[in-house]
């Protein structure tokens, strides 16, 4: 069964309250957004309901993300015993860093390639958390899966991505090539 997952999650805590980058681990999981294309739906975890989640995890065929090897895995791993180094995915951040050596923002590939940005932004989804405006966190996260989604399947159709470039060589949307290899462990596969 073809059971490819987009995923995105949000944070309880900002990098300040957990000594920086080197301890995602302790963020903690507010809510995992997803789009599961074996039924069409957009569905939100809260952190309790994350068991539910690692029940779709186990079934994936592929989870496709942007950022996810470096942010989301070790954000959502300490919650699951599948060992998220282990199972397929694409991360479209890594794919852009292998074309153009730096990385970049997920709203400035929406932009340059969808012709739309962002909702809101990290900060907001995290002052929603500290409200408990979980509705609004929870939309905040599915449409930057929404996002992530319609960036893989563009890629997919046009084996291309779009950023705005800000180079002194060159100014405005340049296209850069993607293959969309998806990852198992050590191994690649491409995409078809």
């Amino acid at each position: 069964m073809d059971r490819r997952i987009v995923l995105d999650l949000e944070t309880q805590k900002d990098f300040s309250e957990v000594g920086g980058r080197c301890n995602l681990h302790l963020l903690k999981v507010s809510v995992v957004g997803i789009y599961d294309y074996s039924d069409g739906k957009y569905k939100a975890f809260e952190e309790k309901e994350i068991p539910q989640l690692e029940q779709i995890l186990r079934e994936a065929s592929l989870i496709i993300g942007f950022n996810i090897k470096r942010f989301d895995f070790p954000v959502l791993q300490p919650y699951l015993s599948l060992d998220l180094g282990k199972v397929p995915y694409l991360d479209i951040m890594e794919e852009f860093v292998k074309a153009r050596g730096h990385r970049i923002s997920l709203v400035s590939l929406a932009q340059a390639t969808l012709g739309e940005g962002k909702s809101g932004s990290g900060l907001e989804a995290l002052r929603l958390y500290r409200m408990g405006d979980i509705k609004r966190l929870k939309d905040y996260c599915l449409d930057d899966v929404r996002l992530t989604k319609e960036l893989y399947e563009y890629g997919m159709k046009n084996k291309r991505l779009y950023y705005t470039s800000r180079s002194l060589f060159a100014m405005g949307k340049e296209a850069v090539p993607v293959s969309f290899r998806l990852k198992a462990g050590d191994s690649e596969v491409i995409e078809e």
